[in-house]
């Protein structure tokens, strides 16, 4: 586990000092009337994170041997549009969350109304920078399309929707499961396959991808819901209890701590089957294995 940890902290810093230099040019390509959202996006930008779905762009480029810069580039642009969607997630008409990564959220700190124009003014910025992808017109577009739709209202919006939709309701595991395939592991997909689009590939090898992301994305979100409930504020820097106070179904109400606990197992076992085929898949495996054993 130390030598992924030690991966990811390498990845995170090579991207965190790609933002700095992105948000430096937004700077200095526009006069200080703009410095208010630049401030309240560069705040959320900057709070950290582990960058997961950047570093998963770059890695499954770099395990098909395509462009890595490409990837690097993507990557960015997805984690533009993941954070976003955790300013609006904190919103007080969505999840209500005093806390983010550690520090307060975005709408404590410059209003609701800054807050949620940052996450907009991000989302498409994220599109800006997709724009400039320096590969392939056909690639370029089909990385757009993708993102696009995963993003989307058939992709983390749409889980968003049934998110608020089922709150109050007792809803099975299908349903449990429809929500968190869109709203964590659609952005999982795009990223991964982000990362095939910058390279060659093959079709079985996109299937590959497809499923070991829907699987990726489950399993995050089986052990958030276990962290929401045995986490503390400290390590996951927001705040705990939150499912329960919106009274959401989770995977620990449905099938039990202990049920939640095996269903993460079975999900990283298929995640870890579904790229087993490729030769140098070493760090897609140990990923699974850091997020399963993650504690924040």
């Amino acid at each position: 586990m130390l030598k992924i940890d030690k991966v990811i902290k390498f990845e995170k810093n090579k991207i965190d000092n790609l933002i700095v230099e992105i948000v430096n040019k937004f700077r200095k390509k526009t006069d200080s009337s703009y410095n208010t959202i630049i401030d309240a996006m560069e705040y959320s930008l900057k709070a950290g994170g582990k960058r997961i779905r950047p570093i998963l762009t770059v890695k499954v480029a770099e395990m098909l041997k395509g462009d890595i810069k490409a990837a690097y580039q993507a990557g960015t642009a997805i984690e533009f549009i993941h954070t976003y969607s955790l300013i609006h997630d904190d919103l007080p008409t969505i999840d209500d969350d005093d806390y983010r990564r550690g520090q307060l959220s975005n709408h404590k700190v410059f209003g609701e109304g800054i807050a949620l124009l940052a996450g907009d003014a991000l989302l498409t910025m994220a599109f800006e920078l997709l724009t400039k992808i320096n590969i392939e017109a056909e690639k370029k577009l089909k990385i757009i399309e993708l993102i696009s739709d995963k993003a989307g209202y058939r992709g983390m919006i749409g889980g968003q929707v049934l998110d608020i939709k089922f709150e109050n309701d007792s809803i099975n595991l299908n349903k449990l499961t429809k929500v968190h395939s869109l709203k964590t592991g659609a952005l999982f997909k795009a990223s991964i396959l982000s990362g095939a689009y910058c390279s060659d590939f093959t079709e079985q090898e996109y299937k590959s991808l497809n499923k070991y992301g829907e699987n990726l994305g489950l399993l995050f979100q089986i052990t958030d819901d276990i962290l929401d409930q045995t986490g503390t504020i400290e390590k996951l820097g927001k705040s705990t209890g939150s499912d329960q106070r919106l009274n959401k179904s989770t995977y620990p109400n449905l099938l039990g701590l202990d049920g939640a606990k095996k269903k993460a197992e079975k999900t990283l076992n298929k995640a870890k089957k579904s790229v087993q085929d490729f030769s140098n898949s070493s760090f897609l495996l140990n990923l699974v294995d850091y997020i399963y054993n993650r504690d924040h």
